[in-house]
Formats: structure tokens, C-alpha cells, sequence
């Protein structure tokens, strides 16, 4: 069974940046497809950024040259650095994973089987 826990979250001023992190309790390799979700209130999960498993990254136009997704395996930790934040960036943020070796299609929430609790990211203007 595969746990994600998500840190690093906080409060912001707009053109700001922040890391988070997601600390895995399972094994987590370039065997798992894994990604970052956001979700403000009143609105749908987003998919954020996308780590496949044959390492290539995915980014909405909304965040592209901003985040950057990346994962250390020894440490078994995926990140989110995110830098030129904006006060439309403030959410909840998620990390999920795929089941092993599944390759993504694209940042769809209903194909992750792994999530995170969450951690709140607020960017004031």
C-alpha cells in the first residue's frame, strides 16, 4: 500500500515562490507515473504537473516555466518547486500516483489510485 504525504505549503506574496514536497511510504520509482493536483474552493482538481514513467513531464499552459515536477528516488520524495507564484495559484495542493508501471494519458484525476491529504498554498497579491 502506497501512502503520499504532502508538506510545504504556506503563505506567499504574489511573484513569490514555494517547494513542496510529497514523502512516499511505499516504493516509488520512474515505475509510477505521479503528478500534482490543485484545488480551489468551489472548483474541480486540476493537474498541475505530470511525471511519467518514461520521465517525461506534462504542464498545463497555466503553470508552464513556473513549476517544475521532479522526484528523488533514493528518498522516495516527489517535489513541486513553484516559482512567480500568482494569487490564482492559491489552493489545495494534492499528490498522487498511478499504480506501477501504468503509464498516464494525460493529468485525468480519475486514473491516479494514490493520493495525498493535501497541503494549502496561498499567494496574496
Amino acid at each position: 500500500q502506497v501512502q503520499l504525504v504532502e508538506s510545504g505549503g504556506g503563505s506567499v506574496q504574489s511573484g513569490g515562490s514555494l517547494s513542496l514536497s510529497c514523502a512516499t511510504s511505499g516504493y516509488i520509482s520512474r515505475r509510477y507515473c505521479v503528478a500534482w493536483f490543485r484545488q480551489a474552493p468551489g472548483k474541480g482538481r486540476e493537474g498541475v504537473a505530470l511525471l511519467n514513467t518514461d520521465g517525461t513531464t506534462v504542464y498545463p499552459d497555466s503553470v508552464k516555466g513556473r513549476f517544475t515536477i521532479s522526484q528523488d528516488n533514493a528518498k522516495n520524495t516527489l517535489y513541486l518547486q513553484m516559482n512567480s507564484l500568482k494569487p490564482e495559484d492559491t489552493a489545495m495542493y494534492y499528490c498522487a500516483a498511478r499504480g506501477p508501471t501504468q503509464y498516464c494519458s494525460g493529468l485525468t484525476p480519475s486514473i491516479f489510485l494514490y493520493w495525498g491529504q493535501g497541503t494549502q498554498v496561498t499567494v496574496s497579491s
